[in-house]
């Protein structure tokens, strides 16, 4: 599972209390841990609990970003690469699904990604919101906006998935089926190229 979050915690205590709450459900199912590296914020929550509870956690992280300020004391695999991009198909190409927790800039660029490759075809793996205290409903619906004006194929609204807890949503996870495969028909991505 990849998880985007931030590499702060917010300011609300339900943002620590999801991100441990969603690592606690990665551990129980047994599913490993793909993430953006770095031992602050979240992620550093996430990744924690993750591998303390016997997964496998693999932070992909660029060079850049590899300061004793963020990274700290990883756990786990620790996957260098050059770039912010190389860090995204890196995490993608590990992963079978995407969650994204609250978050900033990062984590809404990692995640507006992955969507527009699934409603691309480029990748079929289910894309996750954990929406804690509501945090995504904004997100939630600019899309749905996005979609009534006409810039949103209504089958790829159907790519995101939503819950306001953990649970809720591996269990949305587990029953996923993309029934978005017309929004892009025909394309030919070269999988192997883009190193999924």
């Amino acid at each position: 599972m990849c998880v985007f979050c931030g590499s702060s915690q917010g300011n609300k205590t339900s943002y620590r209390d999801a991100a441990i709450d969603l690592a606690k459900e990665l551990v129980a199912g047994g599913i490993d841990l793909v993430y953006g590296g770095g031992s602050i914020g979240l992620m550093g929550l996430v990744s924690q609990a993750v591998y303390h509870g016997g997964r496998h956690v693999l932070g992909v992280i660029p060079k850049t970003l590899m300061t004793p300020e963020i990274i700290g004391e990883m756990v786990g695999e620790v996957r260098p690469v050059a770039d912010m991009h190389q860090r995204k198909a890196e995490m993608a190409r590990h992963s079978d699904a995407f969650i994204a927790l609250p978050g900033g800039y990062g984590t809404l660029e990692e995640l507006l990604e992955v969507i527009t490759w699934a409603q691309l075809g480029i990748h079929h793996k289910p894309v996750g919101l954990l929406n804690v205290d509501g945090y995504y409903n904004s997100l939630l619906t600019f899309i749905d906006q996005a979609v009534e004006e006409g810039f949103i194929n209504p089958a790829a609204r159907r790519i995101i998935v939503s819950a306001p807890t953990a649970q809720e949503l591996m269990e949305k996870l587990e029953e996923y089926v993309p029934y978005y495969d017309m929004v892009a028909s025909g394309l030919d991505w070269e999988a192997d190229r883009l190193e999924f």
